[in-house]
């Protein structure tokens, strides 16, 4: 009998087993000898040798009599069924969270005890269940046992293998009860339901913001910590979370796994896929709780709702200056280290942004694409066709604070205000005269250069700016836009109508 527990105890010198139940004790003196004779494993219980045999054979004799889902265990069964009738027998004493199985109670205990008895040998990271350091242990010897056998593509979990599957037959087998939404896993599901409950159970103990996905709130953490454990074997590049650098091999591997089902454009991230889809439906799920407008991604809310608070989180760490998103904010640190990472492939020029290259390839192609329902009048850029618009609505939104005009544009209303401000941000690092527009100083570099960019295509005479070309174009056309309003005479030049009205002016 051990004296500690008052519970009968083993009574070998090399074991201090005890148990409640004398018939686990008997159990747990026998030898094993009970031996598969697939792969040696040793049992100390006849039934024990049974159901592992059938990790070889694939039998799974119990079958569920609601689902049809079979199993290679009595007790697996059981449990599965409660999955049907939502009893939850096993209570946890410290927080009074109810589980199915017992087994899960057991590993639930471990988050209170912080215990993680089974060590990884070659990092030293611990676990909870002897399972995930089984998994944990393929990402050292990128060992993937398990391969699907439609596409071929291998994972280091049968877990994960399943899921995979679904991708195939488009099963989505976890329903929400609320919205009906259907899910490939189960944790998506309980996720999900967070949105129609507002649970946000995971808390940063730094800075107070709550998530309801764990694997969000570990990432945010090393936001904090600034820790990135997952390293691209190719280019060295890190990051913080592993989904983020699975997303970044496909663009060494050129890898696009997620199709269109409607127009079979291929893209390599699943999240993309999610929000492209929603071009062809128009669904905008995300609405804005102070205006009301809604959005097609959460990305864009958030963006969206900085507007109302004024938030501008990303800060420039060489001037100072703030911005409402990270990606102007990458645009904006290239007006200080010169960088334009992105190249015209026919003409080499360079630019700092993507979206400025895609605009200036349709210099070449000719093409243009965003037609004006109102006039016919044809943009090689959506945003251009925006703007163009608002001179048939006389739309203008962006006011100055300081005087009260208004623009079609807020790009004319930073260069407005400083005219009020007097700053000059742009400098020549020729000269070192300042611009308060970058057009300016890049019109301007041009009299250090002798850089002609615009040419005529009918005398090859070539011109700094493409207002000037336009100007020259009609010497050859003869065209003449600007009237006088007084006299009816026109010319080819604003210049030259104002020098004219003086006559009338006196």
């Amino acid at each position: 009998m051990s004296k500690d527990t008052g519970k009968p105890s083993c009574e070998l010198d090399i074991c201090e087993k005890s148990s409640s139940k004398n018939g686990n004790l008997i159990k747990h003196k026998r030898k094993k000898q009970y031996c598969c004779d697939i792969c040696g494993k040793s049992f100390s219980v006849h039934s024990n040798l049974t159901s592992h045999r059938r990790v070889h054979t694939g039998e799974k004799p119990y079958q569920c009599d609601i689902c049809g889902k079979s199993f290679s265990q009595n007790g697996q069964l059981t449990t599965h069924r409660r999955t049907h009738t939502g009893e939850k027998p096993y209570h946890c004493g410290a927080c009074g969270k109810s589980f199915s199985g017992g087994s899960a109670l057991y590993f639930h205990k471990r988050i209170h005890t912080g215990e993680n008895p089974y060590c990884c040998d070659i990092c030293g990271k611990s676990f909870s269940v002897h399972t995930n350091l089984i998994s944990h242990r393929r990402v050292h010897t990128g060992e993937k046992p398990f391969q699907c056998n439609i596409c071929g593509k291998s994972f280091c979990q049968n877990a994960s293998l399943t899921t995979h599957k679904r991708i195939h037959t488009g099963e989505t087998p976890n329903h929400c009860g609320i919205c009906g939404k259907s899910f490939t896993q189960f944790h998506y599901l309980i996720s999900h339901n967070r949105i129609h409950t507002g649970e946000k159970p995971y808390c940063c103990d730094i800075c107070g913001k709550s998530y309801s996905i764990r694997s969000s709130f570990t990432s945010h953490k090393r936001i904090h910590t600034g820790e990135r454990p997952y390293q691209c074997n190719i280019c060295g590049k890190s990051f913080s979370g592993s989904s983020a650098l699975n997303s970044h091999k496909r663009i060494h591997t050129g890898e696009k796994p997620y199709s269109c089902y409607i127009c079979g454009e291929s893209f390599s991230q699943i999240s993309t896929l999610t929000y492209h889809k929603r071009i062809h439906t128009g669904e905008k799920p995300y609405q804005c709780n102070i205006c009301g407008k809604s959005f097609s991604g959460s990305g864009k809310l958030t963006k969206h709702k900085r507007i109302h608070t004024g938030e501008k989180p990303y800060h420039c760490d060489i001037c100072g200056k703030s911005f409402s998103v990270g990606g102007a904010l990458t645009s904006h640190q290239r007006i200080h280290t010169g960088e334009k990472p992105h190249h015209c492939g026919i003409c080499g020029k360079s630019f700092s942004e993507s979206s400025a290259l895609n605009s200036h390839k349709l210099i070449h192609t000719g093409e243009k694409p965003y037609r004006c329902d109102i006039c016919g009048k044809s943009f090689a850029a959506s945003s251009h066709l925006r703007m163009h618009h608002r001179i048939h609505t006389g739309e203008k939104p962006c006011q100055c604070d300081i005087c009260g005009k208004t623009f079609t544009r807020c790009s004319y209303l930073i260069t407005h205000k400083r005219v009020h401000t007097g700053e000059r941000p742009y400098q020549c690092d020729i000269c070192s005269k300042s611009f308060s527009v970058r057009g300016s100083l890049i019109i301007h570099k041009r009299i250090h250069t002798g850089e002609k960019p615009y040419s005529c295509h009918i005398c090859g005479k070539s011109f700094t700016t493409s207002s000037h070309l336009r100007l020259h174009d009609r010497s050859h056309t003869g065209e003449k836009p600007c009237q006088c309003d007084i006299c009816g005479k026109s010319f080819s030049g604003s210049s030259n109508l104002i020098t004219h009205k003086r006559v009338h002016t006196g």
